[in-house]
């Protein structure tokens, strides 16, 4: 059996030549795909297409790409065959976003939901509090009925009595 030696050990991914951030190398393809969905790129490609067609129409000297123009449909082809996998990226990223933001307002959500029982609980704990407690009423109602049987039994004769000797 062949000895591992440290440049070809198995636990240990090896060297690559090209190293590609792959958060990097979303946010390019995200911006191109941004770009690939504006009226100002629609516009530089027409302009762009007009002139390839004029001057293959027109100049005799300059016919790179005669009448069916097979070159300019490879550059379409080309152009769509990398467009659609970086439109493609972009939406998975947003899709990955959508779903961080969801879970935070989910969470957000559960969050709200256990302060508003709190504070229902709490509100209904000093409702109950309020009601076992004795109103203005309640206290005015229990004096003007104690100074009514005071009244009644004569106490303002018998202090007057006391104090005034």
């Amino acid at each position: 059996m062949p000895e591992v030696t440290p440049r070809r050990q198995l636990d240990r991914p090896g060297r690559r030549p090209f190293e590609l951030d792959p958060d990097g190398f979303a946010k390019l393809s995200e911006r191109i795909a941004r770009f690939l969905g504006t009226g100002r790129f629609l516009a530089i490609q027409t302009v762009l297409v007009v002139v390839w067609i004029a001057i293959n129409l027109t100049a005799a000297s300059l016919r790179w790409d005669p009448y069916p123009f097979i070159l300019l449909n490879l550059a379409f082809s080309t152009q769509a065959a990398y467009a659609a996998p970086l439109i493609l990226l972009a939406q998975n990223r947003q899709d990955d976003r959508d779903r961080v933001s969801l879970d935070e307002d989910r969470t957000r959500a559960e969050r709200t939901k256990a302060d508003t029982e709190y504070i229902a609980r709490e509100l209904a704990a000093l409702r109950l509090a309020v009601g076992e407690m004795a109103t203005r009423d309640y206290l005015r109602g229990e004096l003007d009925r104690l100074a009514d049987r005071l009244v009644e039994d004569d106490v303002p004769a018998r202090v007057s009595r006391r104090v005034g000797g």
